[in-house]
């Protein structure tokens, strides 16, 4: 056990991050020969990629692979409220001693040597699990996926791409296509691909670097196809037809993560009963999460509170889509986003499904976006909105308008760790 915090040391981590912030692989493959290659001894690896989704299919794979009696490691990023839900050994968020004793071990190896916080700390994650046993480990790519700092396993045991848009263009690049053959930088040679909806520009690069490693693909209306039937799960390939429940993971967008994770459920031999499980045994919070105790629940009284992460255009399309399907009520955004973001692209469609929106800047966030600077967005995409000075303050101008409103709190998974933070403060 480390003498000291993992939040110390993982405060210490973050000055050794370059001064120019350059996508390579160079650094971690270094630290990685200091501490003994971990990636060379991870239990069965699945890598999951893509813009939109990977969270919640890792989590249906999870909940799948453990519904039929095995255990996984996983990788997932960024967290919500503390560092440690980014690991999971077997099954099981890291403890507090196992994770500052592999940050300190990481730390010492890497000496004064330049990298990024989460180079080191995507090493220190695969040290620990290569350490754990487990039947699976779970790899979520942190960005993009060719240069990513999880792209280091030579031989997964399948990689998963999910849906593809424009995000992180300044560097992925600020087209489909470029940001596709990122994503797909993760393919290796021989080692099947699920591959879900994708728009034709980025399925071509898929196929196209899928065809040159000779890794066959799993994709999405070729290989296998999933739609919502009644009250039910219809998954069809080419071994035959699945009837499931729906996934408890609210959104018609869930519906195409559930494919994904079934097909890849398929691809291990999972049986039909552990389908059941990764259906209704995933669990992801801020995916349009429903909040039900909690100071800020308190402080809404009657009104409904949601919390979702999603910060992009497709994330936009599918939660309002979503809240288009709920019973009619007076909905209004809580809205704050980093300042890298399409804000407008997020939020223009929702403008036909909500009655307003309240701007707030992230709280202890250097890149957020204003308060103010979100409310001219939001006027640009035709929505009622103000600003508010807190999330206090805004939830409490939504309940004036009317106490049994129904409030989405949205725009970033950064404002999405800050609700759930404020959320479970106890009443002073």
């Amino acid at each position: 056990m480390s003498a000291l915090t993992s939040d110390v040391i993982l405060q210490r981590m973050m000055s050794l991050h370059p001064k120019v912030m350059d996508l390579t692989l160079d650094r971690v493959w270094r630290l990685l020969d200091r501490i003994g290659s971990p990636e060379k001894s991870l239990p069965p690896v699945i890598h999951i990629a893509g813009t939109n989704g990977k969270g919640s299919t890792l989590a249906m794979i999870r909940a799948g692979i453990e519904a039929a009696g095995l255990s996984a490691h996983a990788y997932t990023s960024p967290h919500l409220e503390r560092f440690h839900e980014r690991i999971r050994i077997s099954g099981k968020i890291i403890s507090e001693d196992a994770l500052s004793t592999i940050l300190d071990e990481c730390y010492i190896a890497n000496g004064p040597d330049q990298i990024t916080y989460f180079e080191i700390t995507t090493c220190a994650a695969l040290l620990a699990m290569a350490r754990a046993d487990a039947d699976y480990t779970l790899l979520e790519v942190g960005l993009g996926g060719r240069l990513d700092a999880t792209n280091v396993v030579e031989r997964p045991k399948l990689c998963v791409i999910t849906p593809i848009s424009i995000d992180h263009e300044h560097f992925l690049g600020n087209t489909l296509g470029k940001i596709a053959f990122e994503k797909a930088g993760i393919i290796k040679k021989d080692v099947p691909v699920v591959v879900g909806p994708q728009p034709q520009e980025a399925m071509d690069v898929i196929e196209e670097v899928a065809e040159k490693r000779r890794a066959p693909i799993i994709a999405y209306g070729q290989h296998w196809h999933v739609f919502r039937e009644r009250d039910r799960l219809i998954f069809q390939d080419e071994t035959g037809l699945c009837d499931l429940p729906l996934p408890v993971l609210p959104g018609a967008h869930q519906i195409s993560n559930a494919g994904m994770s079934i097909a890849a459920l398929r691809h291990l031999n999972i049986d039909q009963e552990a389908l059941d499980g990764a259906m209704t045994q995933a669990q992801w919070p801020a995916r349009m999460q429903r909040l039900l105790s909690g100071r800020l629940v308190e402080l809404a009284g009657n009104a409904e509170l949601w919390l979702d992460g999603g910060h992009n255009p497709a994330a936009g399309e599918a939660l309002a889509a979503h809240i288009a399907t709920l019973p009619k009520k007076s909905t209004y955004l809580i809205c704050g986003m980093l300042n890298t973001k399409d804000i407008l692209g997020y939020l223009k469609p929702f403008s036909a499904h909500v009655d307003g929106l309240i701007g707030v800047s992230i709280p202890n966030e250097i890149n957020t976006l204003s308060a103010e600077e979100t409310v001219g967005k939001a006027r640009a995409a035709g929505m009622h909105s103000m600003a508010a000075q807190t999330i206090d303050n805004a939830i409490q101008t939504v309940i004036q308008k009317d106490p049994n409103a129904r409030i989405l709190l949205c725009g970033s998974l950064y404002l999405a760790g800050e609700i759930l933070r404020q959320n479970n403060q106890p009443k002073e």
